[in-house]
């Protein structure tokens, strides 16, 4: 039986100021897969996220996202998808349940199906207690608990997460990881980027980019057998980039 695609991108390309963002990249991630998408800093990473969002229009090559085109269809990609930002960008002067009802609104699930969806995501998420407490007041690790919930208020098959544990302390890390394993092992597609190579050993499959260009790409089991083979594969592969 083949497995049902996700995301697929044919040589997607992004050029600013003449230069490649993102060159010709050719990945294919399914249903119920954790992609982890590696890579230096400006390396092309957000550039491509915006691209499968629908946010920026390629310069070459397509991409579709749940059967959608990015060409012709970013609105109902937009619809069918979460989004985690790198930066924390929920509203601090509200509490948990109003940014989560905020967001419902904003997807337009109506109400009675808001009101228990949001009550689903706080225990989902953990964040029950913290219900009526200002956004600001929260620590590291609840923020990104409901930043995630946030995300997944209009039951999106495909969430895309911008470093989603950047930050937090190791305990709120492997929460959140426990998480990611749950949904995905009901149905949910999850494309995350991140710096550390201990979370890159989770994902099911990974891409690694340079400069704009996908270097490494494969089943994780397949590229490398432990984290320190990872981060000595990386390191290997950056290092000869750059000489040539």
């Amino acid at each position: 039986m083949n497995p049902e695609i996700a995301i697929k991108t044919t040589n997607l390309s992004k050029e600013f100021d003449k230069k490649l963002a993102v060159n010709n990249l050719n990945i294919q991630i399914n249903k119920g897969e954790i992609f982890g998408f590696l890579g230096p800093n400006g390396s092309g990473k957000s550039t491509t996220i915006k691209l499968l969002c629908g946010l920026i229009a390629p310069s070459a090559g397509n991409a579709t996202v749940r059967g959608y085109s990015i060409l012709t269809e970013g609105e109902e990609i937009r619809r069918n998808i979460g989004y985690m930002s790198q930066r924390f960008s929920l509203y601090d002067d509200l509490t948990v349940k109003e940014n989560l009802n905020f967001y419902g609104e904003l997807y337009k699930v109506n109400k009675i199906e808001r009101e228990k969806r949001i009550l689903e995501l706080m225990e989902l998420t953990n964040i029950t207690d913290e219900k009526d407490k200002q956004t600001k007041k929260l620590s590291g690790g609840f923020k990104q608990r409901l930043a995630f919930a946030c995300a997944l208020v209009h039951k999106p098959e495909i969430i895309f997460l911008d470093e989603p544990t950047a930050g937090i302390d190791p305990v709120a890390r492997k929460e959140m990881w426990d998480l990611f394993f749950k949904l995905t092992k009901e149905g949910l597609t999850l494309f995350i980027t991140t710096h550390y190579m201990d979370e890159a050993e989770r994902c099911s499959k990974l891409g690694y980019i340079f400069n704009g260009r996908l270097i490494a790409y494969g089943l994780t089991s397949e590229l490398a057998g432990s984290t320190k083979e990872l981060e000595d594969l990386f390191v290997q592969i950056t290092r000869r980039q750059k000489i040539e």
